[in-house]
């Protein structure tokens, strides 16, 4: 794919905008200054550097196993003889990768909100223990955990223990999102060994695959619910923008706003799950000449809300600055 990027005036934007319904609240803008479009590729790449700079690296021997304490202080435990490669057990020295999440400012940078998957296949926003992902690779050959690891993970990580929490695997949609789903022990009982076991001031973890895995439970308000919208500036769209909400009072969690409405320039969710009356914060970010372009708006959820994104509310800055700018949200 071609990395050139393109600048837009508001003129273009009249032209591409002049197509929406008088209910999209829409007035096209005559003239105005350029801004910066990024290429899906561009987008992919800052958030890829993002998820790189807190990627954490140890090596040991396959037949030793490993006890690695993360920068955050989580320990995770994988044993002996426990890793294999095309069904074979693997010996020698082996590669880990390690990821960790419990701020939404590193969720968002690097595109890794916090969306699980209900029963009934909708989606909803999740409150985590701690997001992770877990590979260990011989030759840059990614292995199969083939036995039970475990993780202990300090609650005051995010605010203490919650009861509730259950185990979670994360897998990659069909847009590149990383989607949760809650585990569920096998119908012949292998795998019960697996989960999130609570104590006064840890979770203890017990997993058997390598991945994306979570500590969580679904984040649950009884208020009535609505579907929300956000438009952004023409020419910004699914693939070179996003759109998450932070929950005032909530800073472990991350939600995404995962549809899109190309001829009004809409992100949307299509499940109504926003609570009326919650008092959030909408964050849009995209790319910009290697910097993050980045505006937060600060609502109270009223029925059927649209709200507007507008190039003069955005400002740029380095990976350092956006998150700061998140984590300093109620």
């Amino acid at each position: 794919m071609k990395t050139m990027k393109t600048y837009l005036t508001f003129a273009l934007a009249a032209v591409l905008l002049s197509s929406c319904s008088d209910d999209d609240k829409v007035t096209p803008q005559p003239e105005g200054p350029e801004y910066y479009i990024p290429t899906s590729a561009a987008m992919d790449q800052m958030f890829d550097n993002s998820l790189a700079s807190i990627t954490q690296n140890a090596q040991f021997d396959a037949e030793d196993g490993i006890t690695f304490t993360s920068d955050a202080g989580t320990s995770l435990f994988i044993p002996s003889n426990c890793l294999t490669l095309n069904g074979d057990l693997v010996s020698g020295e082996v590669d880990l990768e390690f990821i960790e999440f419990y701020e939404r400012g590193a969720m968002a940078t690097s595109n890794k909100p916090l969306m699980g998957v209900k029963p009934n296949g909708d989606k909803a926003a999740l409150q985590t223990g701690g997001q992770f992902y877990i590979q260990a690779f011989q030759n840059g050959e990614p292995l199969i955990m083939d036995c039970l690891s475990s993780m202990t993970v300090p609650a005051d990580l995010t605010n203490g223990i919650e009861n509730d929490m259950t185990l979670w695997t994360g897998n990659m949609n069909e847009n590149g999102d990383l989607e949760w789903n809650e585990d569920q022990p096998d119908p012949d009982g292998a795998g019960e060994q697996e989960g999130v076991f609570p104590d006064i001031d840890s979770y203890y973890v017990n997993f058997n695959d390598f991945g994306w895995t979570n500590v969580d439970r679904f984040w649950s308000d009884p208020r009535p619910k609505t579907t929300l919208q956000v438009q952004v500036p023409a020419g910004f769209g699914f693939e070179n923008s996003a759109i998450y909400l932070s929950y005032d009072g909530e800073p472990n969690l991350l939600a995404k706003l995962d549809v899109f409405d190309d001829q009004a320039n809409i992100f949307s969710e299509h499940y109504g799950q926003i609570p009326i009356g919650l008092e959030m914060h909408i964050i849009f970010i995209t790319e910009d000449n290697g910097e993050y372009r980045y505006a937060t708006q600060g609502v109270t959820v009223q029925a059927n809300d649209l709200y507007v994104i507008d190039i003069d509310d955005t400002t740029t800055g380095s990976l350092n600055e956006l998150e700061a700018e998140i984590e300093a949200l109620p």
